[in-house]
């Protein structure tokens, strides 16, 4: 038997699951009542002994129990799961409508009807239809068995892509407990009716939902690791239009870093917002850090650690991981280790509030590339209280590592900044907005070293950032918050970040800031919707809240001021901001010589030191100032 097609035609009817299973029965109960006649009167006098009208009582009693089935919800039950329970419900319905049909014939005075036929009739249609489901259910689960090995419920799966990375997925899950792909959806033309490592072509893309509905499908995997980004999403949008959990295989960049591609995945959020990837100019790159010393400050954070790992592909004599965090340095340590073997790694604990270490640091192992990573980023927790922390570390640690590089004779300085030193409204994106302003005055000391910074939007599952905490919300089932309805931000991928910077620090003069051009910034509450319903959810299911806005906080994110310029680079979307550097209200060593003398100071001190610095570029909205 060609299981497969049976399958094929289960899922196929099962649209009219519930009148098919009344109308059988129905059917059910008017064999049942055939077969109590054959019982009591036997062959001989199975038809003679029948009074005329029994056909008609025979039809008031199907109708009968056709009603108390319908009462009972008896057709929503799924055959497949019949057991115990749904014996109960059946015999429920037997003995009500059984009694009730006897009472009827016999108010009637049909006397010809065989009491005996009326006190039996319940007995063997209860026996039909238990036996009817549970005929069902042993032909469905060794249907299972013959099909994937095992008899257990399975998902079924819809496969958006029927090209190599579909043949090999199907090849690979197809004999994996739980799963049976159904068909593949697909584009191209000369593709469709045919068949691929045994599983039919269905139709388009976009006839996703209708196929998911025919077929009875619990999941869709996305197979298309060779597309384009734009035609990854869109895919990912048809898919999220069945209300259907979505899955993908790694893309070929994952694919390129080991992972198979049988290994699907839940949907990322880079997958939704990611653009197609910047051509860099390896060979340049190559020639800027191949064979040198290359030292990352905050190297076990989100882009730190992503900086060491782009920095290692180009063949660095030795990396300098200079990391506070003892577990953020061992997790980065750990894994350079294991996949970069040959580069030799110096594992520092070091904080870069602390010049001495610096000086040493830089003195003793003679950095030629510098990539300043440590920073506080989090816009509330800097916001209130850390005023101070936010300013020493993102400003003076700046402006002392710039310090040890220059004294040690580094090559080049690269500043990663963000979007929030764009007039800069909380606390945060001023100590960043500082910090590039430190680096503008460094550079125009006269040093060997070229200093630069590199700023861009949020970077999607950084630590802290927003994707993260939606999914942990999804997973508790909700709600997801929100802090407005309309705010906005650009966001990047993390290693796209980490290519950026890399990128600047090869091609990149003293004093210039660099920006991506990152396209359309994303609404929050999109994004959030968009999660939800990748995960197979519902906004009526999981709701989202609106917080408000957070202090510091900003609904739309400007990644270049009025005042600055823009020009272009060679590298396509990676843009060059010249800063004004005399609309600051101050200079810098004025700024840096309190934060020097004091380890600790007030929130008030630190503003009124950043409104010294920054001048009406800060637009603090603090009122305790």
């Amino acid at each position: 038997m060609n299981w497969l097609s049976l399958d094929a035609w289960l899922t196929r009817i099962r649209p009219y699951r519930e009148w098919l299973a009344l109308a059988l029965d129905m059917l059910a109960v008017a064999l049942a009542w055939q077969a109590t006649y054959l019982f009591r009167l036997g062959f001989e006098r199975w038809f003679e002994a029948r009074p005329g009208y029994d056909h008609w009582v025979m039809l008031g009693i199907v109708l009968v129990y056709g009603l108390f089935l319908k009462l009972f919800h008896v057709p929503k039950g799924m055959w497949r799961f019949s057991g115990f329970g749904e014996v109960k419900r059946l015999a429920a319905v037997c003995i009500v409508a059984g009694l009730i049909s006897a009472v009827a014939v016999l108010m009637a005075q049909l006397t010809k009807v065989p009491r005996a036929v009326l006190a039996l009739h319940p007995v063997f249609t209860l026996m039909a239809l238990s036996m009817m489901r549970m005929a069902y259910r042993m032909l469905y689960e060794h249907m299972r068995s013959r099909i994937s090995g095992s008899a257990l419920e399975q998902r079924r799966a819809l496969v958006m892509g029927a090209g190599d990375a579909g043949r090999l997925l199907v090849a690979g899950i197809q004999h994996q407990q739980g799963w049976v792909v159904v068909g593949y959806l697909d584009d191209a033309r000369e593709k469709r009716g045919a068949r691929v490592a045994g599983v039919p072509v269905l139709g388009t893309l976009e006839e996703a939902p209708r196929f998911a509905e025919l077929h009875g499908i619990t999941h869709l995997i996305v197979a298309m690791p060779a597309a384009t980004t734009l035609e990854r999403r869109r895919a990912l949008d048809l898919a999220g239009q069945t209300g259907l959990p979505v899955l993908t295989v790694p893309t070929s960049q994952e694919l390129l870093a080991g992972r198979a591609v049988n290994q699907v995945r839940d949907i990322e959020p880079e997958d939704l917002l990611g653009r197609e990837p910047v051509e860099l100019d390896e060979g340049g790159i190559s020639e800027c850090i191949g064979g040198k010393v290359v030292l990352i400050t905050g190297a076990g954070g989100s882009i730190g650690s992503e900086l060491c790992r782009q920095v290692a592909r180009y063949g660095p004599s030795r990396i300098v991981l200079y990391e506070l965090s003892e577990f953020a340095l061992y997790r980065i340590e750990q894994e350079l280790s294991e996949k970069f073997p040959h580069i030799p790694l110096v594992r520092l604990i070091g904080d870069v509030k602390d010049l001495a270490h610096l000086r040493f640091t830089f003195g003793k192992y003679r950095p030629q590339i510098v990539f300043h990573a440590a920073a506080y980023k989090h816009v509330p927790l800097m916001e209130e209280e850390n005023a101070w922390a936010a300013l020493r570390n993102n400003t003076l640690g700046t402006y002392q590592a710039c310090t040890a590089a220059a004294e040690s004779g580094a090559e080049r300085f690269v500043l990663i900044s963000t979007d929030k030193a764009v007039n800069p409204t909380n606390v945060m994106g001023a100590t960043k907005r500082a910090a590039e302003l430190v680096i503008s005055h460094m550079a125009g000391q006269g040093h060997a070293t070229r200093f630069m910074a590199v700023r861009f939007g949020n970077v999607l599952g950084s630590s802290g950032s927003v994707i993260p905490k939606f999914k942990e919300q999804i997973a508790k089932g909700g709600p997801v918050t929100v802090t407005h309805p309309e705010i906005t931000r650009y966001f990047m991928t993390i290693p796209e970040a980490a290519r950026l910077v890399v990128q600047a620090g090869a091609i990149g003069d003293s004093g210039q800031v660099f920006v991506l051009d990152m396209g359309e910034p994303v609404k929050i509450v999109d994004l959030a919707k968009t999660m939800i319903r990748m995960s197979g959810r519902d906004v009526k299911d999981i709701r989202i809240e609106f917080s408000g806005l957070r202090p510091g906080e900003k609904l739309y994110e400007e990644l270049l001021s009025d005042s600055d310029r823009t020009l272009q680079t060679p590298v396509a979307r990676l843009l060059l901001a010249k800063l004004d550097d005399e609309s600051t209200g101050g200079g810098v060593e004025a700024c840096l010589t309190p934060l020097r003398a004091a380890e600790s100071g007030t929130d008030r001190e630190a503003r009124a030191l950043l409104r010294g610095l920054l001048g009406a570029a800060f637009r603090d909205r603090s009122v305790a100032t």
